[in-house]
């Protein structure tokens, strides 16, 4: 069965990636959430999709103090999210302020997690070597490749193949039943981004993709078969 991810929380009539969309997100019985983590100037993880906060400036270069409060840390993330799936994605690409290209972020989230002793995490990221550095830091936590949509999906899995990951993530336009197939014989979890429309909903449930991450929940949890 299908797992239905809830793409920065449920954040219909709520900003996305706050607790606010992520209480919604367990409100409507999603399986899990995806989430984004960044570092501020001095060393907080925090969870916001974009480099910047409006009005503030790049996440790098703020302090925790001075951004808003509804920019959660990630332990206020995991703490609202605890006893569903979290899909942690590391924002962390070459050009964004704050880029590391070290591993040192990628070593914080993973001690940051592992502290917590959060269960049903993956770590995500678009950022090749991150996830390789995720691997390395700890070959239990699972560890997930985000496919750029301009990818082609054939090509990212067997470039994910030799890497000891668990899944990739790719966009869900991409995907066709052999990428499904080849990812299983593989070993790896087909995990696709951002499903929003019925028939996508459905072609990508009917290819039997193992997480499929959304915007529109409801819609995806009504459109999985009945047990």
């Amino acid at each position: 069965m299908t797992d239905i991810f809830a793409h920065r929380g449920y954040h219909r009539t709520v900003t996305e990636n706050t607790i606010e969309a992520f209480l919604e997100a367990r409100r409507v019985g999603v399986d899990g959430v995806e989430l984004d983590v960044r570092r501020t100037k001095d060393g907080a993880l925090v969870v916001h999709h974009d480099e910047a906060v409006a009005g503030v400036g790049a996440i790098s270069e703020t302090t925790l103090h001075d951004l808003p409060d509804s920019v959660a840390t990630l332990d206020e993330a995991m703490t609202a999210l605890a006893g569903l799936q979290v899909n942690v994605e590391i924002k962390n690409s070459p050009g964004e302020a704050g880029y590391d290209p070290t591993g040192a972020l990628a070593a914080q989230v993973v001690a940051a997690l592992a502290d917590g002793g959060w269960p049903g995490v993956i770590i995500s990221s678009f950022d090749l070597a991150t996830c390789e550095a995720v691997r390395a830091l700890d070959p239990e936590l699972p560890v997930g490749w985000l496919v750029h949509w301009t990818m082609d999906t054939a090509e990212a899995l067997e470039r994910v193949a030799p890497l000891d990951l668990d899944a990739v993530h790719p966009y869900f336009a991409r995907v066709e039943a052999s990428h499904v197939a080849r990812a299983h014989e593989l070993g790896l979890a087909m995990n696709v981004w951002t499903v929003n429309e019925p028939d996508d909903i459905a072609r990508m449930l009917a290819l039997g993709v193992d997480t499929l991450i959304t915007d529109c929940p409801e819609e995806a949890l009504a459109a999985l078969p009945a047990p």
